[in-house]
């Protein structure tokens, strides 16, 4: 078989990147969403360069790939140039070999072997070139995948895209792995599906922000580099992996090589593949996509930040609980919304899903553990509504807070009075801000926002109820403990079942019912010991398919504010590994976001209760860990994530304000378009103006005198310059050289641009200085391979540069 590989050698600073194929998963776009789409681009590129070539060039390049047509003797099946052509990539360009050069192979001339393109037209060569372009690529993959299994199909549509030029045809896989659809409904279907059952109920505002939600999916799931077969029989050991194996082969023939190799015919991921694929890869792809975009945050533009941070994961928790569910229905070929249900595909129906997952916190309890308390500690069979659910039904104040101390606004600071009553007045008018308060997902939306908006509408409501010896038996009351029983023992099923029964029943114990739609969905059991002065809390669960929605954190913000009524401010429980993380979200929801009169509270392991309170009422559980929460009685918790909305108004409309009283306008910085990722504060135009000072860390670390850092940059520049390995960085790259390389670098950079800054006064700092340095370095990697010989120079540069700069004392040693 002939070389597929170019004849002509070009110089390695000038390569491009290989393939798709040896694309990382989310590499190669400065978009996270789009991975790939710059070696796509490049691919074009250097198929529109070879379509640009005369037609002697073109017969040529074509003749590499074509059979030896002198006689039936002949069996070699690509001329082979018998000269070694040397010059820049733009001569090599131009000189066309001629037909009756001769093969180095078999000696035959170049018009034995292109004899068959006589009276082909140019659009057919063009196209059998773009397969030249595209078998060069695979050739490349083939010998830098490491994985087997890809490196076996890569060479299979690499003899493909041969065969097909050789033939002149078009290429068409062949074999047992079928052709495309390969699963009904597809992916894209079965996502809109799902957007359709889960949030047609939402205002259309709401709705579609769920809709571009579903998009983005689905484009990063077009875009995104599978795992192969080998990691994937690791991660799932009891699966052997041969039905994803062939799934995977489907993948890359039809999907990922077609990307950039665009001879081969292509579909959209989502559109040829159906559930059971979306199984096999869902919890993986999730995991790397959600850390993509944690790390590439600050390349998120600001206004999609919050909706990708923030919502994006609980979208894809939400259709994680549809693609593993048994019973979901956007799977059915035929879905339909029935019409009784489109305004109320929020609510699920009453079956609670068995299909539960251990990350829900469980409590351990004693068994033995308990205290003898008067006939005021049994719980009666009614119903006792929250603190918040009943209207007029305020908390009492604590004995030592007046009146007049809790309607006074603390602010600490030299803001005044009359200012914050003017913003206050500002954000409460529905005029002058946004207007109600309706939105779910807004860019400040709290965990528990969507709980408390759906109790104040009546969907939601919150009930303690607890068994009774001594009163008649309630019957809703006993089935909302039924009910109870089951989405604890669901939830958490490592704890026996009998035991959550015999305390969820125990008169000793209450639990706070979260219900909605008449059933009940959530709640937490807990017993207090008001002679202890602390609750301790049992279970706390939300059925699997209502999480995600703040239920939990609402429900918690209840329990605080009915023991705060109670006059319990403590609350202890034995928590599992599990659990542990729940609390800590509990103790971040409660930190105050300004100077005002609440303090930081929430779960830790810190316990400020004397042991001797609490030795002998609740047992030592043995693998869990003893955590508290203290209460304070002067945060009203089921308002706080509003509160801490209107104080983040407040601290917006007063630097808004500040802002306003500023006249003096600066320039923008354009430091960073040019490649700078940081600069020293100092250094931003006004802003010691303001009032900034530097801390007492950040004085010294720049040379004060600008004249001595000017001359030690000089210095060390022209040290850089006269190093033997610096001659590759010493002038801007000709676009004539390399044609690609503008646009696969964005923040072009060498060491006569830098002499030129430097003359400038440009370099104000040293971070400047060593952010350019960095990049000549950072680019070189980028464009070129890592054994060119290229890197090697810049490999042996960095270190000196850094050597150099340590030496003079710039950065620390």
């Amino acid at each position: 078989m002939a070389d597929p590989a170019p004849q002509a050698s070009v110089p390695p600073r000038q390569q491009a990147a290989p393939s798709c194929g040896m694309a990382g998963s989310g590499s190669g776009s400065s978009d996270p969403a789009r991975p790939g789409l710059s070696q796509q681009q490049r691919a074009s590129q250097k198929k529109a360069q070879v379509r640009a070539f005369p037609r002697a060039k073109k017969l040529e390049k074509l003749g590499v790939f074509s059979a030896c047509k002198a006689d039936d003797s002949c069996k070699c099946n690509g001329w082979k140039n018998p000269h070694t052509l040397t010059g820049t990539r733009m001569e090599l360009q131009q000189q066309a070999a001629d037909l009756s050069e001769p093969c180095r192979s078999c000696c035959h001339p170049l018009a034995d072997h292109v004899s068959h393109l006589e009276n082909v037209s140019e659009d057919e060569i063009n196209r059998l070139l773009g397969m030249v372009v595209d078998v060069e690529n695979l050739f490349m993959s083939v010998h830098k995948e490491e994985d087997t299994d890809t490196k076996q199909v890569y060479f299979y549509l690499f003899k493909l895209l041969r065969k097909c030029i050789l033939q002149m045809t078009r290429p068409v896989v062949e074999g047992s792995l079928g052709s495309p659809p390969f699963e009904r409904p597809n992916i894209e279907q079965g996502v809109m599906n799902f957007v359709q059952y889960k949030f047609s109920h939402l205002a259309p505002k709401e709705r579609q922000t769920m809709v571009e939600l579903s998009k983005m999916f689905l484009l990063c799931l077009n875009y995104w580099k599978l795992e192969t077969p080998s990691q994937f029989r690791q991660r799932s050991q009891k699966d052997d992996g041969t039905a994803y194996k062939v799934d995977y082969t489907r993948w890359l023939c039809y999907c990922h090589v077609p990307q950039c190799n665009d001879s081969l015919p292509r579909y959209e991921t989502t559109q040829v593949f159906g559930r059971s694929f979306l199984k096999s890869i869902f919890t993986v792809t999730r995991r790397q996509l959600l850390e993509k975009f944690r790390v590439e945050k600050d390349k998120l533009l600001p206004e999609k930040r919050t909706l990708i941070l923030t919502h994006f994961p609980k979208f894809l928790s939400m259709l994680e609980e549809e693609i593993y569910g048994e019973n979901s229905p956007i799977w059915d070929v035929d879905f339909t919304m029935p019409a009784s249900e489109g305004g109320q595909m929020g609510h699920q129906t009453a079956v609670i899903s068995p299909a539960t997952g251990s990350n829900t916190p469980s409590f351990p309890k004693s068994i033995s553990g308990g205290s003898s308390l008067g006939p005021a500690s049994l719980d009666t069979v009614v119903p006792e509504p929250s603190p918040a659910g009943l209207p007029g039904d305020k908390r009492k104040l604590p004995e030592n807070l007046t009146l007049e101390d809790a309607k006074r606004i603390r602010v600490m600071g030299d803001i005044p009075m009359e200012l914050v009553n003017e913003v206050m007045m500002t954000i409460t008018d529905p005029a002058a801000m946004l207007g109600p308060e309706t939105s779910l997902l807004s860019a400040n939306a709290a965990r528990d926002e969507t709980a408390r908006l759906e109790e104040k509408r009546g969907i939601i409501e919150f009930h303690v109820i607890g068994n009774s010896l001594s009163q008649k038996s309630n019957k809703k009351i006993l089935m909302w403990l039924v009910g109870l029983q089951n989405v604890f023992s669901h939830q958490l099923p490592r704890m026996p079942k009998e035991y959550i029964t015999r305390l969820v029943f125990d008169p000793k114990h209450k639990t706070l019912a979260l219900i909605k739609d008449g059933r009940v969905i959530g709640g937490i059991c807990f017993r207090m010991f008001p002679t202890q002065g602390f609750t301790e809390i049992v279970f706390c669960a939300v059925t699997s398919n209502e999480q995600v929605k703040g239920y939990g954190t609402h429900l918690m913000n209840h329990l605080k504010e009915y023991h705060i009524k109670h006059s319990i401010l403590y609350f202890l429980t034995y928590a599992d590994e599990y659990a542990i993380g729940y609390f800590k979200k509990q103790a971040q929801l409660i930190c105050c976001f300004c100077s005002t009169l609440f303090v930081c509270q929430g779960f830790s392991k810190d316990i400020k209760v004397p042991k001797s309170r609490y030795v002998g009422y609740i047992k030592d559980y043995e693998g869990a860990t003893l955590m508290e929460c203290e209460l304070n009685p002067r945060i009203p918790y089921t308002e706080l994530s509003h509160i801490i909305k209107k104080q983040k108004e407040i601290i917006k409309k007063l630097i808004e304000r500040k802002q306003s009283q500023i006249r003096k306008v600066y320039p923008g910085l354009t430091c960073f378009k040019e490649g700078v990722r940081q600069i020293p504060v100092e250094s931003i135009p006004g802003i010691k103006e303001t009032g900034w000072k530097p801390s007492g860390k950040e004085k010294g670390k720049e040379l004060k005198d600008p004249e001595l850092l000017y001359h030690m940059l000089k210095n060390i520049l022209a040290q850089i310059k006269a190093h033997p390995d610096a001659w590759p960085f010493m002038e801007p790259v000709k676009k004539s050289e390399a044609p690609d390389y503008y646009e696969i670098i964005r923040f072009p950079i060498d060491l006569k641009t830098m002499t030129e800054r430097l003359k400038n006064r440009y370099y104000v700092t040293k971070k400047l200085f060593i952010a350019d340095l960095q990049r000549i370095i950072t680019n070189c990697r980028e464009y070129n391979p890592p054994d060119s010989e290229y890197c090697k120079c810049a490999n042996t540069l960095e270190k000196f540069f850094y050597f150099k700069l340590k030496e003079n004392g710039l950065i620390d040693k």
